[in-house]
């Protein structure tokens, strides 16, 4: 997916190059207020922190079509500031999957300790660099 946003990002990029830098702007905010309001949020469940099942059903395929399209606005993004999407498409998958497999075998351990606050840390990550983006095209 982040390969499929960066491909229609291409397509338009010269149609939008003097606003590019806003547009990543735009998507990296709405993925990282996305990802900080989904960590404040509270978890289904009783007072222990266990909740429904996410990886039956069709709570895996919502997460998975959410990802999805998380991923298809971090390619569209990389498309407008230029970034090489081969090697950043290995790397997001690459790091997708080991992070998958320490998610499986001690998910339970490590959403214990920093579950949520991962989320809300990762979120204002991309918005500073969204924040980047702008600063270094506007002034650079």
């Amino acid at each position: 997916m982040t390969f499929l946003g960066w491909m229609l990002g291409v397509t338009v990029a010269v149609y939008v190059e003097k606003i590019d830098h806003w547009i990543a702007l735009l998507l990296l905010l709405w993925v990282g207020i996305k990802m900080i309001r989904e960590g404040f949020e509270q978890v289904d469940g009783d007072e222990e922190g266990t909740c429904e099942d996410q990886t039956r059903g069709m709570s895996l395929v919502v997460l998975s079509i959410a990802t999805s399209i998380d991923a298809f606005g971090v390619g569209l993004s990389f498309a407008f500031v230029g970034g090489n999407i081969i090697s950043s498409s290995l790397l997001i998958g690459l790091l997708s999957l080991v992070l998958t497999i320490i998610g499986l075998t001690g998910g339970n351990r490590i959403g214990k300790l920093i579950g949520k606050r991962a989320e809300i840390f990762g979120g204002f990550v991309l918005i500073l660099i969204g924040l980047r983006i702008v600063v270094t095209h506007t002034l650079g």
